[in-house]
This record gives structure tokens, sequence and C-alpha cells, in this order.
């Protein structure tokens, strides 16, 4: 019998009782603070309706070790703060009463976490009220046992946060090893203390190709709904920015420039630098901020290009109100160019250590999910207790 059985059995075998939140604690709202008011080097958190912290400050009203519950925003997010902070008005603060411990109160509130989202109204922004938590009831077993239970989920908790470091321990030394060797076989520095036995030839990318752009599409063509997703600034390759019609992308595709499959498009504004294999799938992009080098594959290998582009060779321009990448930074960017086989080479074992790179990135989630899965099974299988009569 395990020692949380044993305590069980000794203070509470027939049962335990059942109390609602305004029965065992008190919940206090915090005091007003906005954004302007904030410290970017503040000593104290500011705990207000997001998951996050809203920012910094200079002072604190609330200690540590107190339980939170966001009102609005991401309306009914338990938490723990572990230090002095500031309490925004839109955060809740709740603080038991002698019969139950502290921390037995916040596992038992996260296990209701799913409730409490479930009970928030759907008014702009999110909120729950406060009537909602004081009336959820939880089981109250004596002291003992909730101080054992606590000892429990705090060694669980612990565990999962050393595997989760371990994890991301992991695909940091990944990413620093395929950072590494891809900077290693680009820069072509040392070649003949390298060992290399071909020649390399140092080109601009406008000695290489030219600068495209889609047709500009205007505002009053685009829809929030329609056949063809249409990507702005620096979010193609995830969720649309908007929509057009496919007699509008028919005739611009057929008429104006237009990617090829395989071609590597930049993000010249917002996300500056970054670039997306276009898979030839029917979509289309906003003119001059996001843009492509046609040039000849004989020459260059797209897929080359595609890890010379992650090495950001071109400078910004920053001179103006918004930073970019005008099609000059882009033309000017100086590149090595070995021969294709040499391209190639190079290309499969950086393609190699992506995939590797890229293993890791996808599994590193789904283990965590794993792992907080398991964690909420343990800690609602120890919160779970027979209604006492």
């Amino acid at each position: 019998m395990s020692r949380l059985e044993e305590l069980i059995q000794q203070h509470c075998p027939d049962g335990v009782e059942y109390k609602s939140v305004g029965q065992i604690s008190e919940i206090k709202r915090g005091e007003r603070l906005t954004k302007s008011s904030l410290k970017a080097d503040g000593e104290y958190i500011v705990v207000s309706g997001g998951v996050s912290p809203m920012g910094r400050y200079t002072h604190y009203n609330r200690d540590e070790n107190t339980i939170t519950i966001s009102s609005y925003g991401a309306a009914g997010y338990v938490g723990f703060q572990t230090e002095k902070f500031w309490a925004n008005d839109v955060c809740l603060c709740v603080f038991p009463k002698d019969v139950i411990s502290n921390k037995y109160l916040y596992y038992a509130l996260k296990k209701e976490q799913d409730y409490l989202y479930s009970k928030t109204t759907k008014a702009i922004p999110d909120h729950i009220p406060t009537e909602v938590i004081l009336d959820l009831k939880i089981p109250v077993p004596p002291l003992p046992v909730q101080e054992e239970i606590v000892r429990i989920l705090d060694n669980f908790a612990e565990l999962q946060a050393e595997l989760q470091a371990e994890l991301q321990a992991e695909l940091q030394k990944r990413l620093q090893q395929y950072n590494y060797y891809r900077d290693k076989l680009l820069s072509f520095n040392d070649l003949n203390g390298g060992g290399y036995a071909v020649s390399v030839e140092w080109k601009k990318l406008g000695e290489i190709g030219k600068v495209c752009m889609c047709k500009r599409i205007l505002k009053e063509q685009t829809s929030s709904t329609g056949d063809i997703p249409f990507f702005k600034i620096g979010t193609f390759g995830g969720s649309a920015d908007a929509y057009i019609s496919k007699e509008l992308y028919d005739e611009y595709v057929k008429k104006y420039s237009y990617p090829k499959k395989g071609d590597i498009l930049i993000s010249a504004a917002g996300t500056i630098g970054r670039t997306v294999v276009f898979d030839g799938s029917p979509s289309y992009f906003q003119d001059s901020n996001i843009v492509w080098l046609k040039h000849d594959e004989s020459v260059v290998l797209n897929s080359y290009l595609r890890y010379i582009y992650s090495l950001n060779p071109w400078a910004v321009s920053t001179g103006g109100t918004i930073a970019r990448l005008y099609n000059d930074n882009i033309l000017n960017a100086v590149i090595p160019v070995p021969p294709l086989a040499e391209q190639q080479r190079i290309v499969d074992i950086l393609d190699r250590f992506h995939a590797l790179t890229t293993d890791i990135t996808a599994g590193l989630p789904a283990e965590i999910e794993a792992r907080r899965k398991q964690y909420e099974y343990y800690r609602d299988q120890l919160l779970t207790f027979k209604q006492k009569a």
C-alpha cells in the first residue's frame, strides 16, 4: 500500500467532503495598471488576462506562491505565481483558508481548467463570472492527504520539466550542429586548407538571374473567402491573408510573372529574408513583398540557393520608415558558386542534417504533449475522491 493510500485509510476511509471554492477561499481582484505604466526594466511581472505576463512593473501587490485566474482574455486560465508580482484588475487571486493547502487548491483548480474555460461568456473579450469560480465544488480531504498529493504532483511536475529541458537541449544541440556544417560547407573561405578540389566563383545574384514578382493585386480584388489563397507580407506558406477568384488567378498567371514549382520565394517585408520553396499549388503572392530569382538552373540549383539564402547574404535597407529587402539588395548580394556537382553534394549533406533536425523538431512537441497528458491523467486520478455521504 502506498503512503497516500495509507493516509486515506487513516484519515478519510469513508470519502471526503466536497466544498465550494467560496467556502474554502477568498478571491480578490487585482488593481488596474495600463500598458503605458509598464516598465521594461521593472523587477516584477504583471499578471493580467493572458497566459503570459502583460509586462513588468516597479512595484508588486501580491506575494509569491499565489493562485491566479484570468477573468478576461484567456478567461478561466489558472496559474501559480512563484515570485512577487503585480496583479492587474482582470487577474483574480485565490487565497485559501486554513482548511485547505494553497498548492492543493491550485492543483484542484487546474484539474477543472476545461470546465472553467467552458463557462466563459461569448462577449468580447471573453470573461468568466467570479460566481462560477466561487460555486465550483472540489474535494477537500484532510490536510495530511492534501500534502501527500501535493508532494507527488510537485515531483511529477519537476520530472516533466526536466524531461522537457533535456529534449529542448538536444534539439538546440542538433540545430547548432546543423548550422555549423551549413556555414562550413557554404563559406569556401579556405579552399586549399580545407582540401577543396573544386573551383568556386563568387557572383552577384544579379549576374545569375533577375528578381521577379507577381502582378499587383488590389484590395478590392480580394475577399475573406474564395478559390485561391493570397499571401501578403511574411505569412506566405502559412494561413492565407485573403483570397482571389480563380478567374483572376488564371488570367494573371497566364499574362504576368509567376513562380514555377521549386522556385525559392523570398519575403522582402515583414519577416524579411524568410524563404519558402514554392510547391506549385494554386496560390498568389503580393508584388514586391514576396519575390523570387528567375535564373538558369544549369548554373545554380534552386536547392543550393535555398541554403545560401538561409545565410542572409544580402543587406537590408533600414533607412526608411519600414525596413525591407529591395530588389537591389538581393541583386547585389554576392554568393559562392561552385560547379553543379559540388552544389548537389552540399545540398545532399545539408538535406540529411535538415531531415534529422526536422524529425527532432516534430517529435519534441509530441513527446512533451504525451508527458503532459500522462501528468494530467495521474493528477486527475489523485484528485478524484469518493464523496462522503
